[in-house]
């Protein structure tokens, strides 16, 4: 038996407030980035592994082609990072954010056998907007941005700011080539 919605009329109007379920912003927002990198990960032909338990580097990302030099299969470690403080389509060529100082030194270790990268997030400040469903694409909102920090400077005291460019939004097309280089022996 399927389930259907009853049709929008005068007791449900077109956009009913939904009942959420009472997890924290944050959780959701965690959980929202996630679905955003695996559906990335997949349209690119990777895979996905969760080192636990987690020290400080949330997902490793491996690929696997013949054309790699350096090995048939590489992997970069992924930190997710998702805010609604930054509106979503910033304008310029980055956005500032910030990360405790902790974070930042494991991911601007230089050298390193496995590359870091830094994936942040924008979502629109109210779940309502996080995305729109259709018969023809599932619309996640809004987009997440990547970064290699390795070797950037701590220079707070407990956090530091950090520029994201907006011309490096993380898609399946980033992600190969990410991998392409890294691949080669290459950086990110």
């Amino acid at each position: 038996m399927a389930l259907t919605q009853p049709e929008p009329g005068p007791l449900m109007p077109e956009r009913l407030a939904l009942l959420r379920g009472s997890l924290a912003t944050t959780a959701c927002m965690e959980t929202f980035q996630v679905g955003y990198l695996h559906a990335v990960a997949a349209a690119s032909g990777c895979s996905l592994s969760q080192p636990f338990p987690d020290n400080g580097i949330d997902w490793h990302v491996s690929h696997g082609a013949p054309d790699h030099t350096v090995d048939d299969e590489v992997t970069i470690k992924v930190q997710l990072k998702c805010t609604y403080q930054t509106a979503p389509d910033p304008p310029g060529a980055s956005f500032s954010f910030t990360l405790d100082n902790a974070h930042l030194v494991k991911l601007a270790r230089t050298p390193v056998s496995v590359h870091r990268i830094l994936v942040v997030m924008l979502v629109p400040r109210t779940q309502d907007d996080w995305l729109r469903a259709g018969p023809d694409r599932l619309d996640l909102r809004h987009c997440c941005y990547w970064t290699n920090l390795a070797g950037h400077p701590v220079t707070g005291r407990h956090k530091t700011t950090v520029r994201i460019p907006t011309s490096r939004i993380f898609d399946d097309r980033a992600l190969c080539g990410i991998m392409a280089r890294v691949g080669a022996g290459g950086r990110p």
